[in-house]
């Protein structure tokens, strides 16, 4: 495996994806408790090669290894080998190359690539951009950031009648209060 690397990455294609953070410290030889935003948690253990964020910065890292634990997924990165060394990424956002990831089907977006995409009603009527997406369990829901926060299903169909990419723009019909 690589050793991690004190060199900036230089990224070619965009800003990494986020896939999660490190949120602790699992044990004394270096182990690391990951906080995943994939589905499911242990997904993020898929990729091998991780960008880690320090001070606005990204550097990559190999994960030497990884597993499910209980309700989290702890993992060991190349090069760390004591809870000192690990210590030091707590707080560190996880992200990889967008290279790295699957192409998606279509109808299936990654959320980065929502996020920042103008909002228009049916009517017209421009609604402001997406800021951010949330998991509810029932579907995911776009926080809409304009003249006023507006939360609106991500139902493709129902409410979201067309994503386009290429020209920034999602439309909806969808009424709120």
């Amino acid at each position: 495996m690589a050793e991690q690397s004190n060199k900036p990455v230089a990224l070619t294609d965009s800003k990494p994806l986020i896939l999660g953070r490190i949120s602790g410290l699992y044990g004394v030889r270096g182990w690391i408790k990951v906080h995943s935003y994939t589905e499911p948690r242990e997904a993020i253990l898929k990729y091998g090669n991780w960008l880690l964020e320090q001070e606005g910065v990204w550097r990559e890292t190999s994960v030497a290894e990884g597993r499910k634990q209980g309700k989290t997924v702890v993992a060991r990165l190349d090069a760390v080998t004591d809870r000192d060394m690990a210590a030091a990424y707590v707080g560190t956002r996880i992200g990889v190359a967008r290279t790295d990831l699957p192409e998606t089907d279509s109808g299936e977006y990654y959320w980065a690539d929502l996020e920042g995409l103008q909002v228009v009603h049916q009517d017209g009527r421009v609604l402001g951009k997406v800021a951010y997406l949330l998991a509810t369990g029932a579907n995911d829901v776009l926080v809409i950031q304009g003249d006023q926060e507006i939360l609106v299903p991500f139902l493709i169909d129902d409410v979201i009648k067309d994503v386009d990419l290429a020209s920034g723009i999602i439309s909806v019909d969808w009424e709120w209060d």
